[in-house]
């Protein structure tokens, strides 16, 4: 792994970081009291970041999860390569590098690399258990369901 890859890799821990700041305050965390703070225009408040867990997973290409549910949800980012995503009674999407997707509590879905070429996926998860369900079919992963 070269110096970029380290680089990029601490660059999206931190956006990753940053984001889930404003979905934490959608998984019943406690904030605390406003404050003013010359770094920010109006009062913020740090949020408890106690059950997020942050995850980095390669995924050759075709490689995919099997669907699959957070109880408290799950924010996805594309680091490098394209990613398949599909929420189950959805249309599947694609994303690239920079992109991210957001996927609910309890909503059953999967994601994985596009036929061609591999994917490194951040996932930030928001606390509770995983709860994983059959494969995803070879129909379903060609979006032909």
């Amino acid at each position: 792994m070269n110096l970029r890859h380290v680089l990029g890799a601490c660059l999206w821990l931190v956006l990753a970081f940053a984001v889930t700041i404003n979905w934490i305050g959608h998984a019943q965390q406690t904030a605390q009291p406003p404050v003013d703070d010359p770094r920010f225009t109006g009062k913020t408040s740090t949020l408890e970041a106690k059950d997020l867990s942050v995850s980095r997973r390669r995924f050759e290409a075709g490689a995919r999860s099997a669907w699959h549910s957070h109880d408290r949800g799950q924010l996805v980012f594309v680091q490098e390569g394209r990613a398949r995503i599909q929420k189950r009674g959805q249309t599947m999407r694609e994303l690239g590098p920079g992109d991210s997707d957001y996927t609910g509590p309890n909503v059953v879905h999967w994601h994985g690399a596009v036929p061609d070429q591999p994917l490194v996926q951040i996932a930030v998860g928001f606390g509770g258990e995983t709860k994983w369900m059959e494969k995803v079919t070879d129909a379903e992963y060609a979006g032909k369901t």
